[in-house]
């Protein structure tokens, strides 16, 4: 008897699958100061480690996205639970900085594994307006396991729980969604490519992607270059840092849910333009307000960066068509790529803002926070650069379109 596919159980476990890469994301952001303080290390060798997050994920998504024609998504969800509990198990047993580097490295490997199996996993289960319902409902989990991500580090931390413990966390989602792919049925991957790879390439060439390409690498670093090191930058703020995290994310993950109507409202590009605002309006606010008030900046930081990526890869998709899935691969991968390479780059900001504070005026009570916000105004930076890249990207495409309904 054949089996039958199980839609559920395969788009469940997808969501699981999602849940670990958000929940891998906060926990770490969470657990950073202890790794400092039981490693010795600074806060430039934080930002490498979390280079390897950033970095192990576009890798493994462009792999996936090449070849998942060839190993469907099966063999890669085989490869992202190995990743995973690789990744997690070698960061609660690691000796110093270079497992931090392999470990944190795994992990990202089986997140990019994970979106690049999942996204077409469900396109090919569903069809039509339940196909763009069910991928919306799954990219909700992103920020959905950061929230649970970071009230688990939030809970822990304020029970003197050691930060192994909290990796330890990760692994269950982690083990649920093998239970649930386990011995599934999966959809026979149908490569319904419209266009040739050299015609992708030549496409990848135009103004348009080229545009977009750049826009990506800023717009992905002002999302999580605040929201990975919120630990450190936000910790004397007078907020919590996780609360400011799962504030962030749970905004995001409703943010997301009707983002459809969002965009037929404003457009793409309108959308674009308004997230660069509020981005970096709430940046700004996070380097000169303390106390309650960093809970209102997050709201607007939140509004801002909800719609980037989902935004950015669905104006790659409409204006960009002939770059194909190939296209959409590479849009993601330089996000998470971009945001790689910043990661050391703002903790050297950190270490060289309580460098220069110590040398001009001493030990001061405030260090930390003082050091937060300079950090935060270097930040801000990236998304102010992004008002007018799409400041200029909307006028441009409001011409291309009136042309071409002349």
């Amino acid at each position: 008897m054949t089996q039958e596919i199980n839609k559920k159980a395969l788009f469940y476990a997808s969501c699981l699958a999602l849940i670990t890469t958000g929940a891998s994301f906060s926990i770490r952001a969470g657990i950073l100061p202890e790794l400092g303080a039981s490693f010795n290390l600074t806060a430039e060798q934080l930002g490498f480690i979390n280079s390897m997050w950033f970095l192990g994920f576009p890798i493994s998504m462009v792999l996936g996205g090449l070849f998942y024609y060839k190993v469907g998504a099966k063999n890669i969800m085989r490869i992202a639970f190995v990743a995973h509990a690789l990744g997690i198990v070698m960061t609660i047993y690691a000796q110093g900085y270079s497992s931090l580097l392999i470990s944190t490295l795994f992990i990202g490997f089986g997140n990019g594994c994970t979106e690049a199996a999942c996204n077409p996993l469900i396109a090919e289960m569903y069809s039509g307006n339940k196909m763009a319902k069910m991928l919306n409902r799954f990219h909700m989990w992103f920020p959905g396991g950061i929230v649970i991500g970071s009230l688990v580090s939030k809970f822990m931390t304020d029970m003197n729980l050691n930060w192994q413990l909290q990796m330890w966390f990760i692994m269950i989602p982690t083990i649920i969604y093998a239970i649930l792919f386990y011995k599934k049925k999966f959809p026979q991957p149908i490569d319904n490519a419209a266009v040739s790879l050299s015609t992708n390439l030549q496409a990848m060439y135009k103004p348009t992607f080229i545009f977009l390409f750049c826009c990506m690498a800023l717009t992905a670093i002002s999302e999580f270059g605040p929201n990975q090191w919120v630990g450190i930058i936000l910790s004397s703020s007078g907020a919590s840092p996780m609360l400011v995290l799962a504030l962030v994310t749970g905004v995001m993950a409703i943010g997301r849910f009707f983002a459809g109507g969002v965009i037929k409202k404003f457009s793409i590009t309108g959308v674009l333009l308004l997230s660069a605002i509020f981005a970096t309006i709430g940046i700004y606010l996070f380097s000169i307000v303390t106390g309650p008030a960093v809970y209102f900046a997050a709201i607007l930081y939140a509004l801002g960066v909800c719609y980037f990526w989902p935004t950015m890869i669905s104006a790659t998709a409409q204006k960009s068509p002939l770059s194909g899935a190939l296209g959409l691969s590479i849009i993601g991968g330089v996000g998470m790529f971009s945001t790689s390479i910043f990661q050391p780059i703002i903790g050297s900001w950190i270490d060289n803002s309580r460098n220069s504070i110590i040398q001009t005026a001493g030990q001061v009570e405030n260090l930390d926070l003082l050091v937060g916000q300079s950090t935060m105004t270097k930040i801000a930076i990236f998304p102010a650069i992004l008002i007018v890249l799409f400041s200029f990207f909307f006028v441009w495409q409001k011409r291309l379109d009136k042309r071409e309904n002349i």
